[in-house]
């Protein structure tokens, strides 16, 4: 493949193997009692299968950098996509929960490889200084990927159950795996002559840090809440179908506004950590709005829960891209993804004991303060992007 000029827009088959690879790794959720059940497991040990997901999540990445550095990223989309859809039909025809443990640790290889992949491609070919821009598209269709994942396996498998699910998503991957063999190429950039620099220097880097540990801590409170919502949701209304569950993941579409609006929140409040600093606020109070014992109250309390999550998001991962020189990219998203669902490891188990042992209360008091920490690392980023970046790391894209 060879480079092509840049266009304005993203290229569809990019963003919506992005829906479909997101859909892919948050499909079980709402389906975890009824998965529980089924199986006849613990409710830790449904939770799991998010869990084991994103063990792999936090650490291939790290390989897919350095992989995009030499590979295009459309080739890899191309690839992992076909695997990832294999994936699914096998899950809708397993039997055994520990053979659906073991496809969740084989899908948790291939997302990261799909989601790092999409994110280098999506800011290699935007025009220069917009890869802020891109990387939102990138965010908002993340998140869209989160709810319809969530609510459409909810619905499915409310009508002809669980495994019909699986299989629909497995046809999906398919369909846009036709997409991708016409994406245009993106060859990796040649090399600018200057020393390469690895990922241990990325991290020795105070600004890059400081921004992977603030993703780390805030996907760990997203991760969590997200994960037990089902479980609350049953303990309010015993009644409740993976239809119901599903729709309670609604409040995602708020993350789409607030991803795609971040690069305007950035200029408008003049920097990238008054922006972070405004969405972690809003999402401390989010979490007191999730205490509520009342059904709705939750519901509502979700939009605004995920719009500030989807804003810090959006705006830490713009800054990570623009911070590291294009060369750099392909290693620099990869630890973003890496920190991200190094987070989500941690959120999607751990909270689970604070709940079992402290309750709901518990639970959201423990997140609470996790969030608090993610604030502080927040004050300590670069007031504004052009004081942040120095010069000895190279040309990068304003």
């Amino acid at each position: 493949m060879t480079g092509s000029p840049a266009r304005p827009a993203p290229p569809t088959a990019a963003v919506l193997t992005t829906v479909l690879t997101i859909s892919a790794l948050y499909a079980p959720q709402p389906l975890l009692p009824v998965l529980q059940a089924a199986f006849g497991v613990s409710r830790e040990a449904a939770a799991a299968l998010t869990t084991v997901t994103f063990v792999p999540l936090a650490l291939a990445p790290l390989a897919y950098g350095l992989l995009l550095e030499r590979v295009p990223a459309a080739r890899v989309l191309q690839v992992a996509v076909l695997a990832l859809a294999a994936s699914e039909f096998a899950f809708a025809a397993a039997d055994d929960f520990a053979v659906l443990l073991v496809l969740r640790v084989v899908q948790g290889l291939l997302i990261p490889a799909l989601l790092t992949a999409a994110m280098t491609f999506l800011s290699r070919r935007a025009r220069t200084g917009g890869a802020p821009r891109a990387l939102a598209v990138y965010v908002a269709a993340t998140i869209v990927g989160g709810f319809l994942g969530r609510a459409v396996s909810g619905a499915l498998a409310a009508a002809w159950g669980w495994r019909v699910s699986f299989v629909v998503l497995g046809v999906s991957l398919l369909a846009v795996a036709v997409g991708l063999v016409r994406l245009p190429g993106d060859a990796p950039p040649p090399a600018s002559g200057r020393r390469t620099v690895g990922l241990g220097a990325l991290l020795r880097r105070a600004d890059l840090a400081r921004a992977y540990g603030l993703i780390f801590t805030v996907f760990l409170v997203f991760a969590a809440i997200m994960n037990f919502l089902p479980f609350r949701l049953t303990e309010l209304r015993p009644d409740a179908d993976p239809a119901r569950i599903g729709a309670m993941y609604a409040g995602y579409v708020m993350g789409v506004v607030s991803s795609l609006a971040a690069p305007a929140v950035v200029r408008r409040l003049g920097g990238e950590r008054p922006a972070i600093l405004l969405g972690l606020g809003v999402l401390v109070l989010a979490l007191a709005g999730l205490a509520a014992g009342s059904v709705p109250v939750l519901g509502a309390s979700m939009f605004v829960f995920c719009g500030a999550m989807f804003l810090v998001h959006a705006t830490a991962s713009g800054l990570v891209n623009r911070l590291a020189a294009v060369d750099e990219r392909g290693r620099a998203n990869g630890l973003y993804v890496a920190f991200y669902y190094g987070g989500g490891v941690v959120g999607s188990f751990a909270p689970g004991w604070v709940y079992r042992h402290g309750g709901w209360s518990g639970f959201l008091t423990a997140l609470a303060g996790v969030a608090v920490v993610a604030w502080l690392v927040a004050r300590r980023l670069p007031a504004r992007f052009d004081l942040a970046v120095p010069a000895e790391f190279g040309d990068h894209v304003r």
